[in-house]
């Protein structure tokens, strides 16, 4: 079997939730959207159903698989619905809801319910993606209580840099949540990622913990907590080929890259089919046998190459590790000009394979 595998280690996940919760003292939805970030969203709610306060999914299609696979408890969907008509299936499987458009107030207010909402009330506090403008902000609360369908509104908004720990905005982005939400009395839910690792003087109610979970860190810089959190995911592979080449000769497609010196070339089974990323230049960093090493020439759907000129003792079924414990996902993304979030949604073809070690 081709041996290009991603290895999901559950034990790693619960230490990363913990950690958040923990380092936020505030209750915390696992943020599972996108296939939680390519590790497998049924089986990461699975290991964290026992201790989760909940769950959060972009969309109503991803949290009706966790209901269907016997997943209890909260989960929120953080784009809303898109039609007045999933308010229906929303009653039936007790999702909670964002609401972040004037739209799904007038929706929610025409539609007959079985049973109150629990909605999370969002404000677009300056990232001007999705979210109530300020000055809709207090009406919008009062026309949903005043609609007799609300159970219980939480309060929200979303840092759009929060992960530049020297940027004012995260800070003018508070203010604007906190002059909005003037004498409301609801929970509140601010902190994301980054915001719960790197901004512990903003009180959140509620927590999002999403890319931390997964052992990532946000930021460009080392950070103490963030370098607590453990890799859950290592994509690894094996090397399947070796060629000896003489000085002066390319290797791979477009002869991105020539050989200076009498080299030993692996050949690896990965490629972007896999969801490594394309773009990874000549340097990028890989792990052979435990040593480091780097990936040389460009990327191809199924394979790449690596050296192993200074590992005379790698070769034909040397382990190769892509990212995970020893080199982070972070890193690799750094240089391949990418963010980690987008390594792990990119995940595809390669088989996962869980564990609790």
């Amino acid at each position: 079997m081709r041996p290009a595998r991603a290895l999901i280690d559950l034990n790693a996940l619960r230490h990363n939730y913990r950690l958040a919760r923990q380092h936020s003292g505030a209750r915390a939805l696992a943020v599972i959207k996108a296939d939680a970030y390519g590790h497998g969203a049924v089986r990461v709610a699975q290991a964290l159903q026992s201790e989760a306060d909940g769950f959060a999914v972009a969309c109503i299609e991803e949290a009706l698989e966790l209901r269907a696979a016997g997943v209890s408890g909260p989960i929120l969907l953080l784009e809303g619905f898109f039609e007045a008509q999933e308010l229906d299936l929303i009653v039936e499987h007790d999702f909670w809801c964002v609401v972040h458009s004037q739209w799904q107030i007038e929706a929610i207010e025409r539609t007959a319910v079985g049973k109150p909402l629990t909605l999370w009330l969002k404000l677009d506090s300056g990232m001007h993606r999705v979210g109530l403008f300020p000055a809709d902000y207090q009406a919008a609360y009062q026309r949903l209580l005043a609609s007799g369908k609300v159970a219980d509104i939480v309060l929200m908004s979303h840092f759009a840099r929060a992960d530049e720990l020297d940027c004012p905005r995260s800070a003018e982005q508070l203010a604007v949540f906190e002059a909005a939400r003037q004498g409301l009395k609801a929970l509140t839910s601010l902190n994301n990622s980054p915001a719960l690792l790197g901004w512990p003087q903003i009180n959140s109610d509620w927590v999002r913990p999403g890319i931390m979970l997964y052992g990532a860190t946000p930021f460009e810089q080392a950070h103490p907590l963030a370098d607590q959190l453990q890799a859950v995911m290592t994509l690894e592979s094996k090397v399947i080929s070796v060629r000896e080449l003489p000085a002066g000769e390319p290797v791979g497609y477009g002869a991105s890259w020539i050989t200076d010196r009498p080299s030993r070339i692996g050949v690896v089974a990965m490629g972007y089919a896999d969801g490594y990323p394309r773009h990874a230049p000549t340097g990028t960093p890989v792990i052979i046998d435990g040593q480091a090493a780097r990936l040389v020439g460009r990327v191809s759907m199924d394979m790449l190459c690596v050296e192993l000129t200074d590992l005379p003792a790698a070769g034909l079924g040397s382990h190769v590790e892509f990212w995970g414990p020893n080199l982070s996902a972070s890193t690799v993304a750094a240089h391949a000009g990418t963010i980690p979030y987008q390594l792990f949604c990119n995940l595809k073809r390669v088989p996962r394979q869980y564990s609790e070690s």
